[in-house]
Protein backbone atom coordinates (compact mmCIF):
# COMPACT_ATOMS: atom_id res chain seq x y z
CA UNK A 1 0.00 0.00 0.00
CA UNK A 2 1.81 3.33 -1.00
CA UNK A 3 2.24 6.13 1.49
CA UNK A 4 3.25 9.65 1.55
CA UNK A 5 3.74 11.78 4.13
CA UNK A 6 4.57 15.50 4.63
CA UNK A 7 4.87 17.42 7.98
CA UNK A 8 4.86 21.41 8.95
CA UNK A 9 5.64 23.07 11.85
CA UNK A 10 2.88 26.14 12.31
CA UNK A 11 3.36 28.90 14.62
CA UNK A 12 0.19 29.12 15.67
CA UNK A 13 -1.86 27.33 18.81
CA UNK A 14 -3.04 23.76 18.13
CA UNK A 15 -6.43 24.64 18.28
CA UNK A 16 -6.34 27.78 15.93
CA UNK A 17 -4.69 25.09 13.42
CA UNK A 18 -7.59 22.87 13.99
CA UNK A 19 -9.77 25.61 12.86
CA UNK A 20 -8.20 26.48 10.07
CA UNK A 21 -8.24 22.57 8.91
CA UNK A 22 -11.97 22.76 9.13
CA UNK A 23 -12.45 25.61 6.47
CA UNK A 24 -13.68 23.64 3.19
CA UNK A 25 -12.41 26.24 1.45
CA UNK A 26 -9.33 26.01 2.15
CA UNK A 27 -8.84 22.15 0.94
CA UNK A 28 -10.72 23.52 -1.95
CA UNK A 29 -8.08 26.22 -3.15
CA UNK A 30 -5.03 24.33 -2.06
CA UNK A 31 -5.73 21.76 -4.85
CA UNK A 32 -6.74 24.34 -7.68
CA UNK A 33 -4.53 24.62 -10.15
CA UNK A 34 -3.04 20.80 -9.79
CA UNK A 35 -5.64 19.13 -11.49
CA UNK A 36 -7.43 18.29 -8.65
CA UNK A 37 -11.11 19.06 -7.93
CA UNK A 38 -12.72 18.89 -4.40
CA UNK A 39 -16.22 20.93 -3.07
CA UNK A 40 -18.47 20.38 -0.29
CA UNK A 41 -21.64 21.80 0.22
CA UNK A 42 -20.97 22.89 3.53
CA UNK A 43 -18.32 25.86 4.45
CA UNK A 44 -16.60 23.69 6.71
CA UNK A 45 -15.74 19.63 7.41
CA UNK A 46 -17.38 17.01 9.99
CA UNK A 47 -17.50 13.58 10.06
CA UNK A 48 -19.66 12.27 7.74
CA UNK A 49 -19.45 15.33 5.41
CA UNK A 50 -19.21 14.33 1.71
CA UNK A 51 -16.81 15.64 -0.70
CA UNK A 52 -16.76 15.70 -4.33
CA UNK A 53 -13.30 15.27 -5.85
CA UNK A 54 -12.26 15.15 -8.90
CA UNK A 55 -8.21 13.91 -10.88
CA UNK A 56 -9.10 15.07 -14.30
CA UNK A 57 -11.94 13.18 -15.71
CA UNK A 58 -11.99 10.84 -13.04
CA UNK A 59 -14.42 11.08 -9.96
CA UNK A 60 -14.83 10.40 -6.62
CA UNK A 61 -16.47 10.57 -3.51
CA UNK A 62 -14.21 11.42 -0.04
CA UNK A 63 -15.98 10.60 3.42
CA UNK A 64 -14.80 13.16 6.37
CA UNK A 65 -14.14 10.20 9.15
CA UNK A 66 -12.40 12.39 11.39
CA UNK A 67 -12.60 16.41 12.19
CA UNK A 68 -12.01 17.78 15.72
CA UNK A 69 -8.95 19.04 17.50
CA UNK A 70 -6.85 15.83 16.10
CA UNK A 71 -7.02 16.19 12.55
CA UNK A 72 -8.91 15.59 9.97
CA UNK A 73 -9.23 12.37 7.61
CA UNK A 74 -10.82 11.66 4.91
CA UNK A 75 -11.28 8.15 2.74
CA UNK A 76 -12.89 7.61 -0.82
CA UNK A 77 -15.93 6.01 -0.51
CA UNK A 78 -16.99 5.88 -4.22
CA UNK A 79 -14.16 6.25 -6.77
CA UNK A 80 -12.07 4.61 -8.75
CA UNK A 81 -9.29 3.51 -6.11
CA UNK A 82 -9.77 0.33 -3.74
CA UNK A 83 -9.10 2.15 -0.72
CA UNK A 84 -7.59 6.19 -0.81
CA UNK A 85 -7.10 7.54 2.74
CA UNK A 86 -6.22 11.51 3.70
CA UNK A 87 -4.96 12.33 6.76
CA UNK A 88 -3.83 15.59 8.58
CA UNK A 89 -2.64 14.46 12.09
CA UNK A 90 -1.79 17.84 14.84
CA UNK A 91 0.74 17.97 17.68
CA UNK A 92 1.38 20.62 20.06
CA UNK A 93 5.09 20.71 20.23
CA UNK A 94 7.13 24.34 22.00
CA UNK A 95 7.99 25.70 18.91
CA UNK A 96 3.89 25.60 17.57
CA UNK A 97 1.93 22.67 16.19
CA UNK A 98 3.26 20.05 13.97
CA UNK A 99 1.23 19.36 11.28
CA UNK A 100 1.48 15.87 9.57
CA UNK A 101 -0.21 15.10 6.60
CA UNK A 102 -0.05 11.48 5.09
CA UNK A 103 -1.69 10.07 1.69
CA UNK A 104 -2.53 6.32 1.28
CA UNK A 105 -3.53 4.68 -1.19
CA UNK A 106 -4.15 0.70 -2.77
CA UNK A 107 -4.46 0.58 -6.16
CA UNK A 108 -6.11 -1.91 -8.55
CA UNK A 109 -4.28 -4.48 -10.44
CA UNK A 110 -2.79 -4.54 -14.16
CA UNK A 111 -1.54 -1.64 -15.73
CA UNK A 112 -3.87 0.55 -14.53
CA UNK A 113 -2.47 -0.03 -11.02
CA UNK A 114 0.56 0.76 -11.84
CA UNK A 115 0.15 3.76 -13.73
CA UNK A 116 -1.74 5.12 -11.03
CA UNK A 117 0.74 4.63 -8.57
CA UNK A 118 3.26 6.47 -11.15
CA UNK A 119 0.76 9.24 -11.72
CA UNK A 120 -0.92 9.69 -7.97
CA UNK A 121 2.18 8.15 -5.93
CA UNK A 122 4.71 10.26 -6.91
CA UNK A 123 3.69 13.18 -8.63
CA UNK A 124 0.18 14.87 -7.85
CA UNK A 125 -0.27 13.11 -4.04
CA UNK A 126 3.17 15.18 -2.98
CA UNK A 127 1.87 18.32 -4.59
CA UNK A 128 -1.25 18.05 -3.03
CA UNK A 129 0.27 17.36 0.24
CA UNK A 130 2.89 20.45 -0.38
CA UNK A 131 -0.03 22.43 -1.57
CA UNK A 132 -2.30 21.78 1.57
CA UNK A 133 0.55 22.45 4.59
CA UNK A 134 1.15 26.35 2.91
CA UNK A 135 -2.22 26.91 2.64
CA UNK A 136 -3.15 25.71 6.57
CA UNK A 137 -0.35 27.38 7.55
CA UNK A 138 -0.87 30.64 6.22
CA UNK A 139 -4.57 30.10 7.23
CA UNK A 140 -3.96 29.59 10.23
CA UNK A 141 -1.54 32.56 10.81
CA UNK A 142 -4.69 34.32 10.07
CA UNK A 143 -6.73 32.89 12.36
CA UNK A 144 -4.65 33.65 15.52
CA UNK A 145 -6.54 37.21 15.95
CA UNK A 146 -9.73 36.32 14.90
CA UNK A 147 -12.75 37.55 16.58
CA UNK A 148 -14.90 34.92 18.46
CA UNK A 149 -18.30 33.79 19.12
CA UNK A 150 -18.83 32.05 22.21
CA UNK A 151 -21.69 29.02 22.23
CA UNK A 152 -22.58 27.38 25.33
CA UNK A 153 -22.69 23.47 25.57
CA UNK A 154 -25.37 22.98 28.23
CA UNK A 155 -26.20 19.80 29.86
CA UNK A 156 -28.66 18.75 32.20
CA UNK A 157 -29.59 15.35 33.51
CA UNK A 158 -27.72 13.52 30.23
CA UNK A 159 -29.96 16.26 27.97
CA UNK A 160 -28.16 18.84 25.38
CA UNK A 161 -29.77 22.69 25.22
CA UNK A 162 -30.41 23.46 21.82
CA UNK A 163 -32.07 26.50 20.47
CA UNK A 164 -33.89 27.08 16.79
CA UNK A 165 -33.22 30.20 14.84
CA UNK A 166 -35.90 32.46 14.19
CA UNK A 167 -33.90 34.55 11.64
CA UNK A 168 -32.53 34.74 9.41
CA UNK A 169 -33.91 33.43 6.30
CA UNK A 170 -31.62 30.93 5.34
CA UNK A 171 -31.01 30.01 8.96
CA UNK A 172 -34.39 30.12 10.55
CA UNK A 173 -35.53 26.86 11.71
CA UNK A 174 -32.28 25.24 12.04
CA UNK A 175 -30.64 24.41 15.47
CA UNK A 176 -27.64 25.72 17.20
CA UNK A 177 -26.28 25.83 21.03
CA UNK A 178 -27.15 29.19 22.52
CA UNK A 179 -23.96 32.05 22.05
CA UNK A 180 -22.95 34.97 20.16
CA UNK A 181 -20.54 37.63 19.59
CA UNK A 182 -17.63 38.14 22.60
CA UNK A 183 -17.97 42.22 22.78
CA UNK A 184 -14.80 44.15 22.16
CA UNK A 185 -12.77 44.15 25.41
CA UNK A 186 -15.01 41.32 27.14
CA UNK A 187 -13.58 37.90 28.01
CA UNK A 188 -15.02 34.85 26.47
CA UNK A 189 -16.53 33.03 29.42
CA UNK A 190 -18.32 36.37 30.96
CA UNK A 191 -19.44 36.90 26.92
CA UNK A 192 -21.36 33.23 27.04
CA UNK A 193 -22.76 34.50 30.94
CA UNK A 194 -24.12 37.36 29.00
CA UNK A 195 -25.47 35.62 26.22
CA UNK A 196 -27.33 33.01 27.67
CA UNK A 197 -28.70 35.68 30.38
CA UNK A 198 -30.05 38.01 27.35
CA UNK A 199 -30.96 34.75 24.87
CA UNK A 200 -32.27 32.42 27.60
CA UNK A 201 -32.93 34.38 31.02
CA UNK A 202 -30.83 31.95 32.68
CA UNK A 203 -27.61 32.38 34.91
CA UNK A 204 -24.93 29.92 34.04
CA UNK A 205 -21.34 28.68 35.22
CA UNK A 206 -18.71 28.31 32.55
CA UNK A 207 -15.79 26.15 32.53
CA UNK A 208 -13.46 24.64 29.91
CA UNK A 209 -13.52 25.01 26.06
CA UNK A 210 -15.33 21.61 24.49
CA UNK A 211 -14.03 20.53 20.84
CA UNK A 212 -12.44 22.33 18.56
CA UNK A 213 -12.64 25.74 17.47
CA UNK A 214 -14.96 26.64 14.12
CA UNK A 215 -14.10 28.99 11.42
CA UNK A 216 -17.01 30.96 10.29
CA UNK A 217 -15.44 33.76 8.19
CA UNK A 218 -11.99 34.71 7.62
CA UNK A 219 -11.53 36.96 10.87
CA UNK A 220 -14.31 34.83 12.87
CA UNK A 221 -14.14 31.94 14.94
CA UNK A 222 -17.09 30.10 16.94
CA UNK A 223 -15.36 28.81 20.69
CA UNK A 224 -17.84 26.51 22.78
CA UNK A 225 -17.22 25.83 26.12
CA UNK A 226 -18.91 23.98 28.92
CA UNK A 227 -21.51 25.55 30.76
CA UNK A 228 -23.80 24.38 33.92
CA UNK A 229 -27.40 26.15 34.10
CA UNK A 230 -27.30 27.73 37.94
CA UNK A 231 -30.48 29.56 38.34
CA UNK A 232 -33.34 30.06 35.77
CA UNK A 233 -35.56 27.54 33.56
CA UNK A 234 -34.74 28.12 29.64
CA UNK A 235 -36.67 30.09 27.38
CA UNK A 236 -36.78 31.46 23.83
CA UNK A 237 -36.48 35.05 24.55
CA UNK A 238 -35.19 35.14 21.17
CA UNK A 239 -35.36 32.32 19.11
CA UNK A 240 -38.25 30.17 17.55
CA UNK A 241 -38.05 27.26 20.61
CA UNK A 242 -35.67 25.61 23.11
CA UNK A 243 -35.30 22.14 23.81
CA UNK A 244 -33.41 20.03 25.71
CA UNK A 245 -32.28 17.10 23.42
CA UNK A 246 -31.36 13.44 23.77
CA UNK A 247 -28.04 12.02 22.35
CA UNK A 248 -29.93 9.73 20.23
CA UNK A 249 -31.55 12.75 18.73
CA UNK A 250 -28.65 14.93 17.86
CA UNK A 251 -27.86 13.57 14.74
CA UNK A 252 -31.63 13.97 13.97
CA UNK A 253 -31.62 17.58 13.85
CA UNK A 254 -31.15 20.17 11.13
CA UNK A 255 -28.16 21.95 12.84
CA UNK A 256 -26.48 24.73 11.47
CA UNK A 257 -22.84 23.45 10.17
CA UNK A 258 -20.62 24.95 12.51
CA UNK A 259 -22.66 23.64 15.18
CA UNK A 260 -22.53 20.32 13.21
CA UNK A 261 -19.10 19.77 13.60
CA UNK A 262 -19.35 19.47 17.36
CA UNK A 263 -21.55 16.72 17.11
CA UNK A 264 -18.85 14.23 18.12
CA UNK A 265 -17.47 16.42 21.00
CA UNK A 266 -21.12 16.92 22.42
CA UNK A 267 -22.16 13.33 21.80
CA UNK A 268 -19.06 12.63 24.18
CA UNK A 269 -19.87 14.93 26.37
CA UNK A 270 -23.11 13.24 27.06
CA UNK A 271 -22.49 10.41 27.35
CA UNK A 272 -19.66 11.08 30.27
CA UNK A 273 -22.97 13.40 32.06
CA UNK A 274 -24.82 11.23 34.46
CA UNK A 275 -28.08 10.53 34.34
CA UNK A 276 -31.00 11.87 37.06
Amino acid sequence: MPELRATTLVDAPLRTVAAALLDARLLAASTRGLGVRIASGDPVLYAGARLAGAVGPVAGTLLVTRADTTGVSAELVDGPLPRFVLATDLLHTGGGTLVVDSVEWTSPGGPFGRLADVIVGRGLALKVLQARAEAVSARSRRLVGARVVVGAAVVRDGLLLAQQRAYPADHAGRWELPGGRVEPGEDDRAAVVRECAEELGVTVAVTDPLGPDVPLREDLLLRVYRAELTAGEPRALDHQAVRWVAPAELGGLDWLPADRVLLPALHAELEREPEG
